[in-house]
């Protein structure tokens, strides 16, 4: 499925970090020239192990998603401290955010229904592999090329989708400018952000619990640090196929 293209601007080439190797990427977060944003994807729920589409249908974390989400809080922990947490207000998001604020301190967990998932209309509540059949309308729009194509049910369009998350970033990042702090959301929110520091990458699954690093000096630009690690995760029975990381259902 096409993503948006935008105007080129100065990107850095990003420093990725290999989800293999277990020690985890400690950073500068008192830097006075950007703002740190620790961006994680939220444990797995249910309809994530069923292949369901979620959107923003309002799913809790199962309890591998609740042994992930202390997995990345424990990891969170022993690097930078953050600030703040901010988080989707749809409840598998906030319910990350509570779990890894329990263990980096207690920090203030801030519900932002910004960052919110895609809306994907129509498609909601549907098995992936069906959709096709139960919904043909809804996955025509949904495969389409043209990225002003909204879903019907009022679902977002994939430009819509990237004002929105590109949007919300960086309100945080320009508030929080010299701190380090962590934001939890969705597959298809965590992959337009990528478009936006990457826009010629390709950025692949998105993980349950999966850690991403950007640092936005400004609207212009965006540096991508660590993208997509489940490092934390590899030790334990908790990494999963992680349904939804490329198809925008997280």
């Amino acid at each position: 499925m096409p993503w948006p293209s935008f105007p080129s601007m100065t990107i850095p080439i990003p420093v990725l970090h290999n989800p293999s190797f277990s020690n985890h990427l400690v950073t500068n977060s008192s830097h006075p020239d950007y703002a740190e944003i620790v961006v994680v994807r939220h444990g797995e729920t249910a309809w994530n192990a069923t292949a369901k589409i979620q959107g923003h249908l309002d799913v809790e974390l199962n309890e591998n998603g609740r042994e992930q989400a202390a997995v990345v809080g424990d990891r969170l922990s022993r690097e930078a401290k953050a600030s703040v947490i901010y988080s989707s207000d749809l409840q598998r998001a906030f319910e990350t955010a509570q779990i890894i604020a329990s263990k980096c301190g207690g920090l203030e967990v801030v519900k932002d229904s910004d960052l919110r998932e895609r809306h994907l209309g129509d498609l909601q509540g549907h098995v992936y592999q069906e959709i096709a059949k139960t919904s043909p309308i809804a996955y025509k729009a949904f495969i389409s090329k043209n990225e002003d194509q909204e879903i019907p049910g009022g679902g977002e369009s994939l430009v819509q989708l990237f004002d929105r998350s590109t949007s919300a970033l960086l309100r945080i990042g320009l508030k929080h400018k010299g701190e380090r702090v962590v934001v939890v959301t969705h597959g298809g929110f965590i992959r337009a952000l990528y478009k936006r520091a990457c826009p010629h990458g390709g950025p692949g699954k998105v993980l349950n619990t999966s850690v991403s690093v950007f640092h936005l000096y400004g609207e212009d630009k965006w540096t991508l640090k660590v993208w997509s690690d489940v490092s934390h995760l590899s030790k334990t029975r908790f990494l999963e196929s992680g349904f939804g990381g490329d198809k925008n259902s997280g």
